[in-house]
């Protein structure tokens, strides 16, 4: 059973959920995607939860965490120790999906001792040296291409291009339906506008698993993630029959490439 709770930020006010396990239990932390919500993870509640404290939040100027001012991802970050410092937890493993990857990898920038690992999924790095300057152009261009479209038209082109099955299409409209086109288009703005102005160069001590959707079509997100592979070493895996919403796409093989890594982890541990 999900606790609902709330915390107050220099933007406005962040709700978060929380199941809480045995005090040994390890923690995943899931971030959600652009205009989505923490409900986009309800495949991974339902195979998680009985083993696992598990917390789920609605980032800044989405769900319930909205309206919000001033959003950087930095604030992001330091939401999220809020919320860690608030719960006692001390070290967490980090599931961060599309924009969800973002929040993931500032917060284990500032607080790397207090990451036990971290899942790309469907994400893509921070590091200056993946984007070139058209690749940055284009992001700054995804907001008034928005623009042109319906509401209706927007949010279900939107959602038919991130989903594979009919569950992923039906959830993204569920998340997308309360948002106006103002804030759909506003949400989108500030995730790729801010993106290149907070981005850096990064290096991680802890092990990361990437995964992405064999059909995932957003941007070039497959292609950042084979380079992100490329350079570092970590492993890429391709979720079969999915696109962008893999983890609704294709629940089974995400949560089980998400249990592996955290049995891997934990074997680490032991050794």
């Amino acid at each position: 059973m999900m606790e609902h709770k709330q915390i107050t930020a220099q933007g406005g006010i962040v709700h978060y959920w929380i199941n809480r396990k045995k005090s040994d239990a390890d923690c995943i932390v899931f971030t959600h995607g652009v205009t989505a919500d923490h409900t986009m993870f309800e495949k991974q509640i339902e195979f998680f939860s009985d083993k696992y404290t598990i917390i789920l939040w609605d980032i800044p100027m989405h769900g319930l965490s909205r309206p919000y001012h001033n959003f950087s991802y930095l604030d992001t970050a330091e939401i999220l120790h809020k919320i860690l410092t608030r719960e006692h937890i001390e070290k967490v493993v980090l599931v961060g999906m599309s924009l969800g990857g973002y929040p993931s990898q500032h917060f284990a920038v500032l607080y790397p001792n207090m990451v036990k690992g971290f899942v790309a999924l469907d994400t893509t790095p921070l590091g200056m040296g993946y984007y070139s300057k058209s690749d940055l152009w284009w992001l700054r261009q995804v907001a008034p291409v928005a623009r042109l479209f319906s509401a209706e038209v927007l949010r279900k082109s939107m959602a038919r291009s991130v989903s594979k099955t009919e569950y992923s299409y039906k959830k993204m409209m569920s998340m997308l339906t309360p948002l106006s086109k103002t804030e759909i288009i506003e949400q989108m703005r500030i995730a790729y506008e801010y993106f290149p102005k907070e981005n850096k160069d990064v290096h991680f001590q802890f092990p990361v698993l990437i995964l992405a959707g064999e059909n995932d079509h957003t941007g070039k997100v497959k292609t950042y993630c084979r380079e992100w592979s490329r350079k570092t070493g970590y492993p890429l895996h391709f979720i079969k029959g999915a696109k962008h919403f893999a983890n609704g796409d294709n629940p089974k093989q995400v949560n089980n490439e998400i249990q592996l890594f955290i049995e891997k982890l934990n074997s680490y541990g032991r050794n």
